[in-house]
């Protein structure tokens, strides 16, 4: 089926006569025109446009079009073409059923696309792409036609996907948030004969980062943005640069979850407190005042205090005395009674009153007794009362008459009196006789 041709490129037919054919044009033609070959790059001047057809006048002596999908290049080209432009395209077909030229925006383009991939590989330039796809393994680009591959390993800290052991989906699923960004990057390797283009956004930062490194000293406060929350500690980003804040690091109590202090994305401020060539080490709990520097003030050994029990270890039970104070009891302050898991006398959540029998600033310990608040336990803290003397005296005779009868009760046979055992032996005799 023909393609029915509009009024502008009937004209152009006219100056060439639309009855002959390519060959007839060709040799009527300036020896100068060389006939073209399919995949050749041409250029010619615009005859008509519109949003998915372009008629191009080649010459003179022959008249090409553009349609569809090779009217759609990387640069949109076609939305700012008008008549009489020059344009540069490839034949993809050398005659159509009109006797148009067959040619390709998208092909020309893809060819200007990898001589200007060909000479940033060779000067190390940074160019900028857009992520058309992801998956695992990492990003991929396509650029009229020409693809390319951004390994996760070469992604700048702020992308790489840090995720909680390594999970496959969860790396995919943060990979995915970068379709359609633009990613400045340097071309590491480039292959013409099979194609193959690979990019590292990384490699376009290093420049970046090592004069943003050499600025950097301990004790410097900078803001940075979290790139990742793992189960050891919190990824945070800035100029170009990435370093951890351990779990240590954090906060100055316990933390048992850098999730809660944090969320990828979010900005925050740290203190660099190690630089180890690019490693960084940072720190958040140091921006805060230490309450340990005055704990010996606010909880003085022998001084009774209230706290919650947060959590069991091998050796005792935390209390959470405050946000970032936490106290320890050991098994031998839980109970009087031997204790080998305080999960058997307390429960996480639990409310309890202890004293304070010890405190190490530097190592950030405070030691605590049950047994000195002279409280009984047994998975509901109780404070012993004190009974009066008379009540005592009572139930320790009765202690005493139990374990009386108890020791009668249970002698054998041969230790009750002579003289029962004889009587009870007749009175046995008797009976077997009846």
């Amino acid at each position: 089926m023909r393609l029915p041709i509009n009024p502008a490129e009937k004209i152009m037919f006219k100056i060439i006569d639309e009855n002959l054919s390519m060959d007839d044009l060709l040799a009527t033609a300036s020896v100068e025109f060389q006939k073209p070959e399919l995949g050749a790059v041409i250029t010619g001047k615009v005859v008509t446009v519109t949003k998915n057809r372009l008629v191009v006048d080649l010459n003179g002596v022959a008249v090409g079009v553009v349609s569809g999908r090779e009217t759609h290049d990387s640069a949109g080209t076609i939305k700012d073409l008008k008549e009489g432009d020059e344009v540069k395209t490839v034949i993809i077909e050398e005659e159509n059923d009109d006797g148009m030229v067959v040619l390709s925006l998208k092909k020309a383009s893809q060819v200007t696309t990898w001589e200007r991939f060909d000479k940033a590989y060779k000067d190390g330039e940074i160019i900028n792409i857009s992520v058309a796809e992801a998956n695992k393994g990492g990003l991929l680009i396509d650029v009229d036609g020409i693809k390319g591959f951004i390994p996760v390993s070469q992604l700048a800290p702020a992308h790489y996907p840090r995720v909680q052991d390594a999970n496959s989906s969860q790396i995919l699923t943060r990979l995915q948030k970068l379709i359609g960004i633009k990613l400045g990057v340097k071309i590491i390797n480039l292959d013409a004969s099979t194609g193959k283009v690979i990019l590292s956004e990384k490699a376009a930062l290093q420049s970046q980062a090592k004069a943003s490194l050499g600025e950097l000293n301990v004790g410097d406060r900078v803001k940075g943005r979290v790139s990742g929350v793992v189960k050891f500690g919190i990824f945070v980003t800035f100029n170009g640069l990435e370093g951890l804040v351990h779990i240590s690091e954090i906060a100055w109590g316990h933390v048992s979850n850098p999730h809660q202090y944090a969320k990828v994305g979010e900005e925050i401020e740290v203190e660099i407190i190690g630089i180890e060539g690019e490693k960084l080490s940072l720190s958040m709990k140091r921006l805060i005042p230490d309450p340990w520097s005055v704990i010996e003030e606010k909880y003085p050994i022998g001084s009774k205090v209230k706290g919650t029990v947060g959590r069991f270890s091998p050796f005792g039970a935390f209390v959470q005395l405050e946000d970032d104070i936490n106290g320890l009891i050991h098994l031998s302050e839980i109970s009087d009674k031997k204790v080998d898991d305080p999960s058997d006398f307390l429960d996480i959540g639990q409310e309890v009153e202890a004293i304070v029998i010890n405190i190490d600033r530097d190592e950030h310990r405070i030691g605590l007794s049950l047994k000195a608040a002279n409280t009984k336990v047994g998975k509901k803290t109780e404070v012993v009362e004190e009974k009066p003397a008379e009540t005592k005296q009572e139930e320790e005779k009765k202690v005493e008459e139990k374990e009386v009868e108890k020791t009668v009760e249970e002698k054998p046979k041969e230790e009750v009196s002579k003289d029962g055992g004889d009587e009870a032996e007749k009175e046995e005799v008797a009976e077997e006789k009846k």
